[in-house]
């Protein structure tokens, strides 16, 4: 029995070891990635954080007939003034994306058809759309515990907020003119919407008035009450705000460069002017991209650096916060429209949205580390951690 007994812990030992030798053992059963929207295309790709391999393309417009069939005249006539104006004559089949918190369910907005879709990520089958009020649908936020979708309904003026299980709208709390960004705050109490104002106004200094209100609405993210609104009389672009619930960070319309804001005290506490290439240098006004010059905000994990997206100009900018201080601008490819932090902090994806690639930039030494092909007029990207079995090669 003694010698069975020694035999048996044995055999136990040497299978525990075989076991912790595995490569299958010590295969992670998750990866960081990033999903990247082409815009025109219509399609998601979906591309390792850390390697830069590229896994699975998901189309999230095969259903585009059957929605166009769906329309109504005037849902027809808004998709080819959507097309002309903010499409630069494409439709735009993909702004926005967010995953669940499982990492198996991606959300999409589809701003030429106004709705919102949600799709298996390993089989990229469709599990449900949704319109949103008015005509298009564009950024988005999730909630914490993925149970509530934020989307912008640009042309209605509000939030739309729908139930990730359904796709069920179950609240519209109102906005400036197009709402823009979303952001949740760090603790999950406070929802942050800013609106850019009607960017298909013209473009000129006298005639601003007629873009609307430009503002950062401060919501309660349990009861969708509006808690304040502030005055910004300039469209905010992408944002951040740090985790105090009162530093913020933010692009403006037409403005090379950022600001840094006091929510509590509402007031611009510095303004940093970033330089222009010399084609920018000769662009007019009217000829920025929807009145976006800088467009593209991220920061690091621990807050301490900032990737900004010099659209007009190339490149993306790292700053150390918070002096501010630049500490390169590097070159991108052709017309950065988002930064986005991979989930373990180091890089900032910049999608390039005229040269159909992304600019993977490092924050610690701050250089293009990688370029990355990818599909037609890449805009929104976003990181996540997801399980290693929805990806494929």
């Amino acid at each position: 029995m003694r010698k069975r007994f020694r035999r048996s812990a044995a055999l136990a030992a040497t299978a525990a070891l075989v076991f912790t030798l595995s490569p299958a053992a010590h295969a992670d059963p998750t990866r960081d990635v990033m999903f990247v929207g082409n815009n025109w295309d219509g399609t998601v790709d979906v591309i390792d954080a850390r390697t830069f391999e590229k896994y699975q393309r998901i189309d999230v417009a095969g259903d585009l007939d059957e929605r166009m069939a769906e329309m109504r005249l005037d849902q027809r006539i808004a998709m080819r003034v959507i097309r002309e104006t903010a499409g630069e004559g494409h439709d735009q089949l993909v702004d926005d994306i967010m995953v669940s918190p499982d990492g198996r369910t991606m959300y999409v907005s589809r701003p030429s058809l106004g709705d919102v879709a949600a799709f298996d990520i390993a089989t990229g089958d469709a599990r449900w759309h949704r319109r949103v009020d008015g005509y298009r649908s564009d950024h988005m936020a999730l909630s914490p515990d993925g149970t509530r979708l934020l989307v912008s309904a640009t042309t209605a003026d509000v939030l739309n907020v729908l139930d990730t299980a359904t796709g069920e709208v179950i609240a519209a709390v109102p906005t400036g003119d197009f709402p823009h960004e979303n952001r949740y705050s760090a603790d999950g109490e406070t929802i942050y919407n800013a609106s850019i104002g009607n960017v298909i106004a013209p473009d000129s200094e006298l005639l601003d008035p007629l873009k609307g209100k430009r503002e950062l609405t401060v919501i309660d993210a349990q009861t969708l009450e509006v808690e304040q609104v502030i005055d910004f009389g300039v469209g905010i672009r992408p944002f951040v705000v740090l985790p105090d619930d009162r530093t913020m960070y933010a692009q403006l319309s037409f403005h090379n460069g950022l600001i840094e804001y006091d929510l509590a005290e509402q007031r611009r506490t510095r303004t940093v002017h970033l330089p222009l290439s010399d084609e920018a240098k000769e662009m007019k006004r009217r000829d920025y991209p929807l009145d976006s010059a800088h467009h593209g905000l991220a920061m690091n994990n621990d807050n301490t650096k900032i990737c900004n997206a010099g659209t007009i100009s190339d490149y993306a900018a790292i700053l150390s916060v918070p002096s501010l201080t630049v500490d390169a601008i590097v070159e991108t490819g052709d017309k950065p429209y988002w930064a986005a932090t991979t989930p373990d902090g180091r890089y900032c994806f910049l999608s390039n949205s005229d040269s159909d690639d992304i600019s993977v930039v490092s924050y610690d030494d701050p250089t293009e580390v990688t370029r990355i092909p990818v599909g037609d007029h890449p805009q929104r990207v976003r990181g996540y951690t997801v399980p290693a079995d929805v990806l494929s090669s």
